[in-house]
């Protein structure tokens, strides 16, 4: 057997060694990283469903010695099969809709090839088993036979097409025109964090790039040629394979239509991940699917798995004659076919008597779905998506707020509920509109042919199942059991305290913990604080004309913030010249200490001194000028802050003595830091607010967003950083003289 660590192939593992005690099965697996494919198996073998025969046998390892070989190896480079085999069952492949083209044609096509090259060299007898699809059938109508399809192709000239796809598109993907086009783009969404965080982002965009060709090539390909969709283009083009293998060899191709849950065996409801519905029954419950693009009357044809690994047994005991390949359909829609109206009903219904909780809010509301057509649908999601690109522009172009950040929050939803429904409806919408009815006679004649007995213990006969028992007291339990689940720890989550930081045990290497300070641990910025310092010691009129001629600076500074803030701090602090450095420490001193500590966030103090009493290393690394820093001292190991340049009387000349830490500047400083005192980054954490602290970030193996700017925010729940809101005290009161009553 191959692929039995998917879902139909130890579906069929766990049926041969409960039902068929007399067969001894080998296991093609592949080595996943070190772990070798002996320990693949006896990792599955530990599974619930296996639990009775491992019992019986003794335990996984007798089981495994007097009933499962395992043979070590991948279909790419197929070893030597062994002696003494009756069959080969072929479970293996790529399932995903929409591979790039050459992973497809690998794995369907050169796969296949390659392990009937090998089940040739076992021996002339052997009857080989190909598991592929019903969608075979591609973009045609009406009754389809169980047989070959009727395919105008030239394989050999497909196939070499499809391999050669990545090397013509990954050249392509290094033009001027592709690469000019990504970096603009990169440049200008990280331009604050650094050139060469933007050149990764540019390389990331390349790669991406790359795969969508490759997936749009096959899936173009495909459609041209009259199928639905790369993966049953390739899954055809493996058949072809197989027909010419069954021209010498004895072969049956066993087609299944959309495999979902068990009806009865292992248990009612198994199932192992996501199929084909379970996205969209879970988006329904959810009230994320408003509409789907299919007609009331389509039928969408699905199989209980353990018809069909039964059916695969049964195909396995009846080999057919050489010359030709015998076809059998596994699928309900001739004999017992079930509309998408009909799944729409009891999907809802299940769901009206087992809601989801919307939080707080109750039960989800179920959207009713009307079934206007695919047109209609797109319609209405072209009109949301391009609602959302306006909305988007605009909230990434806010000034930074609480409210900004909660509708960044909310339209983060909206995108992934729009490229979920975009995703489908690409993928489906083919199969939505697929009026086919798949004869299954050769399944059925094979059923009828069993004695009493076998037909009891290997069922496959389709039209016993009773949708709407099957839908809602057996399928929808089933899929939204562990969603259910989730969403309980995840509300315990919620409501259970942070948990503290552990102590640093003497023999581990050090851990820091680097602060930012402006938006991070106090809501100011360098602006407000040089109005502090300065407004101080003018008069009120004079106070009123700075405050005006700082305001008129503000777009300018704006700008320059967002173009690069290593710029705009070096304007900003051009307006200390002629201060005397010493008198700037002691206002700081005298002065500003209030302001500061009227600003910082008691969380973000509780996190520092968590840290210390941890025993990690505090570091604050800022781009504000030291002065500034100094109400913060007891709090750090370590402050990283600008310094002002200034003559030999001590007087500040408007410059920097070096160029302030921003973005990319900040990760290298710290790698030095880190060096020189033995800290491990992989176990340091960073705080930061800014999308130009990326690089601070993401140098750690503990990144924090704390109240993030949009373009930070959505990087973060991107990469699953914690986001954390740390408020200013209850206390602090802003004024329009940032001088207040001094």
């Amino acid at each position: 057997m191959t692929g039995v660590t998917g879902f139909v192939g130890e579906a069929l593992l766990h049926r041969m060694l409960s039902e068929v005690p007399g067969v001894r099965v080998t296991l093609l697996v592949r080595p996943k990283g070190s772990t070798r494919g002996t320990a693949r198996i006896a990792a599955l073998l530990k599974k619930p469903i296996f639990a009775e025969v491992v019992e019986a046998s003794g335990g996984i390892e007798a089981l495994m010695a007097a009933r499962i070989g395992v043979l070590e190896g991948d279909l790419a480079d197929t070893p030597e099969l062994p002696a003494g085999l009756d069959a080969v069952v072929h479970c293996a492949g790529d399932v995903s809709f929409d591979p790039p083209v050459d992973e497809g044609f690998r794995t369907n096509v050169v796969g296949t090839r390659e392990l009937l090259a090998r089940v040739r060299d076992a021996g002339p007898d052997l009857h080989y088993v190909h598991i592929s699809t019903a969608y075979v059938a591609g973009r045609r109508r009406g009754s389809i036979p169980e047989g070959p399809v009727d395919l105008e192709v030239d394989l050999e000239a497909e196939l070499a097409w499809g391999l050669s796809q990545r090397r013509a598109i990954e050249d392509r993907s290094r033009s001027a025109e592709v690469l000019t086009a990504e970096r603009k783009k990169a440049e200008k969404a990280h331009s604050r964090a650094g050139a060469l965080t933007a050149a990764a982002a540019t390389e990331a965009a390349r790669k991406e790039w790359v795969k969508n060709e490759l997936v749009a090539a096959g899936a173009e390909r495909a459609r041209s040629l009259g199928w639905t969709d790369c993966y049953t283009f390739t899954k055809a083009l493996g058949e072809r394979v197989v027909e010419e293998h069954a021209r010498t060899h004895r072969a049956s191709i066993v087609r299944p239509s959309i495999i979902e849950s068990a009806l009865t065996t292992p248990h009612p409801g198994w199932i192992e991940g996501f199929k084909m519905a379970e996205p969209l029954i879970l988006a329904y419950g959810r009230g994320e699917l408003p509409e789907f693009p299919a007609a009331a009357d389509t039928i969408v044809d699905i199989v209980p798995v353990d018809h069909v690994v039964a059916a695969i047994v049964a195909v396995l005991a009846h080999p057919p004659q050489v010359g030709r390949a015998a076809y059998f359909h596994v699928s309900s829609g001739d004999r017992q076919p079930l509309t998408f109206h009909q799944l729409y009903e009891n999907v809802r219904a299940y769901f009206d008597r087992h809601p989801f909780q919307a939080g707080d809010r109750g039960a989800t509301r179920l959207p009713e779905w009307r079934f206007p057509g695919a047109h209609a649908v797109e319609r209405v999601l072209s009109s949301g998506e391009r609602a959302y690109q306006v909305a988007d522009f605009l909230i990434s172009h806010a000034p930074r707020s609480d409210r900004a950040r909660d509708l960044a929050r909310r339209l983060e939803q909206q995108r992934r509920r729009l490229e979920f429904l975009r995703r489908y409806l690409d993928i489906y919408a083919e199969y939505t509109q697929a009026e086919l009815r798949f004869h299954d006679g050769n399944t059925l004649a094979l059923f009828r042919s069993l004695s009493e007995a076998d037909q009891a213990r290997f069922a496959f006969d389709t039209s016993v199942v009773d949708w709407k028992v099957y839908l809602q007291d057996i399928h929808c339990p089933a899929v939204t059991a562990p969603i259910r689940r989730l969403d309980e720890v995840r509300a315990a989550r919620r409501k259970a305290a942070t948990p503290g930081l552990r102590p640093l045990s003497p023999e581990k290497p050090a851990v820091a913990a680097f602060f930012d300070m402006d938006g991070t641990l106090l809501s100011s910025n360098v602006i407000e604080t040089y109005l502090w310092v300065r407004l101080r010691e003018l008069s009120g009129a004079e106070r009123l004309a700075e405050l005006g001629r700082v305001v008129g600076k503000v777009p300018a500074l704006v700008q320059a913030e967002r173009r690069e803030r290593s710029a705009f701090l070096r304007t900003v602090y051009r307006d200390y010249e002629g201060a005397r450095r010493a008198d700037l420490d002691q206002i700081a001193d005298d002065h500003l200490t209030d302001h500061v500590l009227s600003r910082l966030s008691p969380a973000a103090v509780r996190r520092i001194r968590e840290h210390r009493r941890a025993g990690h290393r505090t570091v604050l690394i800022t781009g504000a000028i030291r002065p500034l820093t100094r109400p913060l001292r007891t709090l750090f190991d370590h402050i990283e802050a600008a310094e002002l340049a200034v003559d030999e009387r001590g007087i500040c000349t408007g410059y920097l003595s070096s160029s302030p830490l921003v973005g990319e500047s900040r990760a290298a400083w710290m790698a030095s830091y880190a060096a020189e005192h033995g800290i491990d980054m992989a176990a340091s954490f960073a705080y930061a607010d800014s999308h130009s602290d990326l690089p601070l970030l993401a140098a750690v193996g503990n990144p924090v967003a704390v109240r993030p700017d949009v373009t930070l925010f959505r990087h973060a729940r991107k990469h699953h950083w914690k986001i954390v809101d740390w408020k200013s005290s209850g206390s602090s009161v802003r004024s329009l003289d940032p001088a207040g009553g001094l």
